[in-house]
């Protein structure tokens, strides 16, 4: 085994595509994928009942500065690794590790993302959205003199190849086209909640065409649509335009 040369963590909010870019960079040939290392951390910490949780807990070292230690910085087996992460899962942790790694942000106009989080785990607050710790986070690594790198879910749909190459161009890495697809089906390295959050990306072979809802947003949602419309803005601001 031998250190990675790159540490990629995507800091992204839940139905963002994240599982979709993650299945993107592990068909690099100098990359290895590791899905949400802090997800059981998360649900210790913060007691949010979520689908699974009991089996994720009992899949996952739930120690998070364990987890950062010898999995976020630990050895691994390729030169580059790729974390899927939840902004949200930064709770009570030293974050000076991030000094370490390079740092993508994830994000998604909430107006689409809202109705489908909400099919997932019933009632979401903006805790759940990871809008505001991403806003944190960010302040927090531009204040270390570091410039992450933002894409917007849109953006990344209608135009894989470029958005790709632009995000590689940004981490210092040669851009692959074995990035754009995938097989269908899970992965080795899906986290044990898979089977309640990646049915759609299961069945996919590559990004799929960007489609806006068409249905009548939520009314009772609204409120929580108004919270999170400043901070994604503050992320939209910073995106890599494509």
């Amino acid at each position: 085994m031998k250190t990675m040369n790159k540490r990629i963590c995507l800091w992204s909010g839940p139905r963002n595509v994240s599982t979709a870019l993650m299945y993107s960079f592990a068909q690099r040939s100098d990359t290895e994928a590791i899905d949400e290392p802090l997800y059981s951390h998360y649900l210790r910490v913060s007691g949010a009942n979520h689908p699974l949780r009991d089996l994720c807990l009992s899949a996952q070292d739930a120690d998070g500065e364990r987890v950062v230690r010898g999995v976020i910085l630990g050895p691994q087996s390729k030169p580059v690794v790729f974390f899927k992460q939840m902004a949200h899962h930064l709770v009570d942790l030293d974050l000076s590790f991030m000094r370490q790694t390079l740092n993508v942000f994830l994000t998604r106009d909430p107006e689409q993302m809202l109705p489908s989080l909400r099919l997932r785990i019933g009632e979401p607050t903006l805790r759940d959205t990871g809008f505001r710790r991403q806003c944190e986070v960010m302040s927090l690594l531009e204040s270390w003199g570091q410039s992450p790198a933002v894409l917007d879910s849109r953006d990344l749909l209608i135009d894989p190849p470029t958005a790709l190459r632009k995000l590689c161009d940004h981490l210092g890495l040669p851009y692959e086209e074995a990035m754009l697809g995938w097989p269908a089906g899970p992965k080795e390295f899906d986290g044990a909640w898979a089977p309640h959050w990646y049915k759609n990306v299961h069945r996919s072979t590559g990004f799929q065409p960007y489609k806006p809802k068409r249905e009548q947003f939520p009314v009772e949602l609204r409120p929580l649509l108004a919270q999170c419309r400043p901070y994604y803005s503050e992320l939209l601001r910073r995106a890599i335009r494509v």
